[in-house]
């Protein structure tokens, strides 16, 4: 069976390396600016749902032009009394992750109507955040990132434009790799007079013991380091091209891909599954390639390190000593608010993983430190789940409004 999981994910290499070339994969580049106030997210899927919306964006210290949609009141159009929070989606997603359920189930919708000024971001490369101050995202440059730049200037960015703009300190919530962003700036020092609290959401620190088969396959063998050394800096996973060859793949061999989330993140317990076509309308995003290679870099050395470079003398050169800095996680101030939910079936936010980083957390203040665990959750029920909302999210508002 691994024999045949490598061929397989080799051809789906090949696949996405062909399909990258094909400007038909480019089509969120093609959206004018004129467009993206009338086709974006706040008309697309918050002002359809009856609650008002405002677009806007911040240009990162290195040009990316994030867009950011903020709900100012609930649906009954009562205004925010309740601080600030910020939702930041994770990697190959972006901020639709958290309005694709009912009002009653996303959590964007739950937290506006219980009084918070709600604000979702959407991170570089991203459909609504593919514009640059000089670059394009047909030119290689604009891709060469990682999530090092994503923790350093996009949440920077989208944390000093949200206190700048509401004068508050923010509550800030965070899915799979948001998680991850917020955990090295924190433990750098980062975001602490502008951040309250933080909430994560399958959260994405330690990363050597995860389940997720094709995943570690996949950081074993360095698929992603494969395709940046062939010049593919735009990981683009949804493209036609490639979905159809995968698919042909799967028939061939016999393999049952009906469901491919499970292969990934693990088996979901309560995601509605009338929501899974709606969710593959608008996802997956785009990332870098490179951002996969570090993450890989994760999976194999076990270390929450900065991107290495492959080479002593690069990474001198970027970070002036032969090896890439380690984001330490007991550096992360015990005083700090955190909430952490984690699941059972959760392949990338492995059980044992996060066990690592509570490890890390163990000195923090007993009142400052709430966790819940799910055993029957996996990666995606933390944003999809339909009973989120009282599992998840009510103990995560409790824990807002104590901070």
């Amino acid at each position: 069976m691994a024999n045949i999981v490598l061929v397989l994910f080799s051809i789906v290499l090949l696949c996405i390396t062909a399909a990258q070339g094909r400007k038909t994969l480019h089509t969120y580049n093609e959206i004018p600016a004129s467009s993206v106030s009338n086709d974006g997210i706040c008309k697309t899927m918050v002002e359809t749902q009856g609650y008002n919306c405002e677009e806007h964006t911040v240009t990162t210290q290195d040009g990316y032009i994030l867009s950011l949609q903020r709900m100012p009141e609930g649906r009954s159009g009562k205004k925010a009394d309740k601080p600030p929070v910020l939702l930041q989606h994770g990697v190959l997603n972006d901020a639709i992750t958290w309005l694709f359920n009912s009002p009653e189930e996303s959590l964007a919708f739950i937290l506006a109507d219980n009084g918070f000024d709600v604000w979702l971001v959407n991170s570089r490369g991203t459909k609504y955040s593919s514009k640059h101050k000089t670059l394009s995202p047909n030119d290689k440059a604009y891709w060469d990132w990682s999530w090092d730049e994503l923790a350093s200037y996009d949440l920077s960015a989208s944390v000093q434009y949200v206190y700048n703009q509401t004068g508050h300190k923010l509550h800030y919530a965070a899915h799979s790799l948001g998680t991850l962003m917020a955990l090295a700036a924190l433990s750098e020092g980062q975001l602490l007079s502008m951040v309250r609290s933080a909430a994560l959401l399958s959260p994405i620190a330690h990363l050597d013991q995860i389940t997720s088969w094709p995943k570690k396959l996949a950081a074993d063998v360095f698929l992603a380091n494969d395709v940046y050394w062939l010049g593919i800096y735009e990981f683009i996973p949804n493209g036609n091209a490639a979905s159809k060859c995968i698919e042909e793949i799967c028939h061939t061999l016999h393999l049952d891909c009906s469901n491919l989330m499970d292969l990934f993140i693990g088996p979901y317990c309560c995601v509605n599954s009338s929501k899974i076509d709606v969710l593959l309308d608008h996802e997956p995003q785009p990332t870098s390639t490179k951002t996969l290679i570090h993450l890989s870099q994760m999976v194999r050395t076990g270390k929450i390190a900065k991107y290495d470079y492959g080479d002593p003398g690069q990474n001198m050169q970027h970070y002036g000593q032969p090896v890439p800095p380690v984001y330490d996680m007991t550096k992360i101030p015990n005083e700090f608010p955190l909430f952490l939910s984690y699941g059972g079936q959760d392949m990338l936010s492995d059980v044992q993983d996060v066990q690592v980083l509570l490890n890390d957390l163990k000195d923090h203040d007993g009142d400052k430190l709430v966790v819940v665990f799910r055993e029957d959750y996996s990666h995606a029920d933390f944003v999809l789940g339909v009973n989120a909302n009282e599992l998840v999210y009510d103990p995560l508002m409790d824990f807002f409004n104590v901070n």
